[in-house]
């Protein structure tokens, strides 16, 4: 074996965050990760994948190793647009470090997570030789990585999986590096996520004048009517590992700037968090029921369901997650929570392909002017995802 090296994660992720990769655009970030990777003895590939009215995406898959067990830490090198620059203390994409910050678009969400991963890997890398294949390391550790998280979510990890399989390349576990810290660093881990479903509701009525209701129909009364119907009850009561599904009307809008005519139609926008107990073709049945038993004879409405939903899913408390949660415990000093909460992350397409668990670094600047995370959680994160592999292999190893 060779001799230790300890790689600096805030070195990777200044690099990364001065690499203005805003979706779809690559920005540099994934040709600096495959030439430090391919360097350090990861067989790398770039995949550009594409699709119909979407735009291009690069994608990266490299990994240490020939033989299983698997172990893959998986992220997104994409971020969301900085906004207003000047409304920035330092520059977004500048990596500046202040006062034990590390400032820029992304320092968070989540090339923070992939510079941990990645320093981590590359010490694994040094310390097994440049072989990827050696006795002592009893499997392979593997990254992969997408620049279509932030954006549409198509020509991204779900294709990159589609790919891998294709070529027969598995992977038996995953970490996913989002920020799932609420507050301190490792007290949440995410074992699973709750599905989205999201749809158009069109009330259909006639324009005519304010004056003469008699030779129009308003379809705003028929809107809030059936808006109560689909609302006025709630979904479930949650369950063991999941919150109630909850439904949240996010628009409603007629189109109207007069106050003489009555409009024509009136449309809402609504999305559904679900948990377990639907997934989206009894949730949609259910809606549908809803609002047909709200409307009666006498609201004349469509409905227009979004063509992509996600399911929801649970990687079941057990083996790979209790070893998650031992490596922050012995490396943090806390246990973290198991949660489902939050939003929909690329874990519901991993999870079809291997239990998939998410942690990285605390959230709450993510998306944020000031975007910033401090230095030391950075560098103890690495300590978490470096523990994680050797845990990794002493339980699952060959």
């Amino acid at each position: 074996m060779a001799e230790a090296k300890v790689t600096d994660p805030v070195e990777i992720l200044r690099n990364l965050i001065r690499c203005p990769s805003v979706t779809p655009e690559e920005g540099g970030a994934l040709a600096y990760l495959d030439a430090l990777l391919s360097n350090a003895g990861f067989t790398t590939h770039r995949v550009r994948l594409t699709g119909p009215d979407t735009p291009d995406v690069e994608n990266l898959y490299a990994r240490f190793g020939s033989k299983g067990p698997n172990l893959c830490f998986a992220g997104h090198t994409d971020v969301v647009p900085p906004g207003d620059a000047a409304q920035w203390r330092f520059p977004p994409f500048e990596g500046a470090i202040q006062d034990g910050l590390i400032y820029g678009r992304g320092a968070v969400d989540m090339k923070g997570g992939v510079s941990a991963f990645i320093a981590a890997g590359l010490d694994v890398a040094a310390a097994h030789g440049h072989d990827g294949d050696s006795e002592s390391l009893p499997g392979s550790i593997s990254f992969l990585l997408t620049g279509d998280e932030e954006g549409p979510a198509i020509n991204g990890t779900e294709k990159l999986l589609r790919w891998l399989a294709d070529r027969d390349e598995r992977i038996d576990h995953c970490v996913l590096g989002e920020p799932t810290s609420r507050a301190a660093l490792g007290d949440m881990v995410k074992i699973g996520r709750r599905g989205s479903l999201s749809a158009t509701l069109t009330v259909h009525g006639k324009q005519g004048h304010v004056g003469y209701p008699h030779l129009a129909e308003n379809p705003i009364p028929g809107m809030v009517r059936l808006l109560a119907g689909l609302d006025g009850a709630p979904l479930d009561g949650g369950s063991a590992h999941f919150q109630a599904s909850n439904l949240e009307v996010v628009s409603v809008d007629v189109g109207n700037a007069a106050f003489n005519v009555i409009p024509a139609e009136a449309v809402a926008r609504f999305n559904i968090r679900f948990n377990e107990l639907w997934n989206p073709v009894t949730l949609k049945a259910e809606i549908e029921r809803r609002l047909a038993s709200a409307a009666g004879n006498m609201v004349h409405f469509s409905l227009a369901f979004e063509p992509r939903s996600s399911d929801s899913f649970l990687t079941a408390p057990g083996s790979f997650v209790d070893l998650v949660v031992e490596s922050i415990a012995a490396t943090l000093g806390r246990r973290p929570e198991l949660s489902t909460t939050g939003g929909t992350s690329d874990a519901r397409f991993i999870k079809d392909y291997c239990p998939v668990v998410e942690f990285g670094l605390v959230g709450t600047t993510m998306h944020a002017v000031d975007e910033s995370t401090p230095i030391d959680e950075v560098a103890a994160l690495k300590r978490v995802y470096a523990d994680i592999v050797a845990r990794y292999f002493a339980a699952f190893g060959r």
